[in-house]
Parts: structure tokens; sequence; C-alpha cells
């Protein structure tokens, strides 16, 4: 099957906001390591490694504003309400164990990687959805 204009420009931004996220990481991870920011410029350089992840957010939203097919579109608004749901929960859940102290605090940006990979079972959901249609 084709990919639709919209799917190409999400595919390569997404690559680019990817490399984007691993050298800005990279360079945060080793400017702080070594001691090179502080002050104002250490907020600055922190941020900076989420500025990809968001880009990934807007590019998403992008594709399902500019998605052409009604039923490309439908899958996707259903990944991305499955991803929601599934960090959300998890999020959630986590959040009042750690608030009654019957586990460890996790650092706040993995929900972010609890989306994306809610993204897989929402293509998982799909597939399943559909296999049965069929």
């Amino acid at each position: 099957m084709a990919r639709s204009p919209a799917m190409r420009r999400y595919n390569r931004d997404i690559v680019a906001l990817s490399i984007a996220y691993a050298v800005l990481l990279i360079g945060a991870v080793l400017a702080f390591k070594h001691h090179l920011v502080s002050g104002p410029t250490s907020y600055v350089v922190a941020v900076l490694p989420a500025l990809p992840i968001i880009g990934m957010f807007a590019a998403i939203g992008r594709l399902l504003a500019n998605e052409r097919d009604e039923y490309l579109r439908m899958l996707l608004v259903r990944q991305t309400l499955i991803a929601t749901a599934f960090a959300l929960s998890i999020a959630t859940v986590w959040g009042f164990m750690e608030s009654f102290e019957v586990v460890g605090h996790v650092e706040s940006y993995y929900v972010a990687i609890l989306w994306f990979g809610g993204l897989g079972v929402g293509s998982c959901a799909n597939r399943l959805i559909d296999g049965r249609r069929a």
C-alpha cells in the first residue's frame, strides 16, 4: 500500500526529530556530567531534549489534521486514544502507589515513553479489531 503524502511527511519529520532528540539528549547529559552549565543556562540545556519530543506530538497532530483518507485517520485517532489511555492509566496508578509509598519515584518524562509505547498497543488493537472484521 502506498503511503499518503501526510504519512510520508510524518515519517520524515519523526526521523529528523528522533535524530535531534538523540543529539540534544547526549549533549545535555554530557554538559551536566562535566559541569559545563550552571545557573539559568542549565534550565535551557535541561529543556532542550524535551523540544523534539514536543515536536513529535505536534507531528502526530499534523498527521491527524492532514490525512485525507478518513479510514486511515480513524485508525490514527483510535491508536492515539489508546496510547493516551494507556499512558495516563499507568501514570495515575503509579502516582497513587507512589503517594502511599509502596513504590519508588519515577521521573515524569517516562509518561511520554509510556505514551509512545501505547501507540504500539494501539497499533496492535487496530490490527486485532480489523482482523475480526475481515
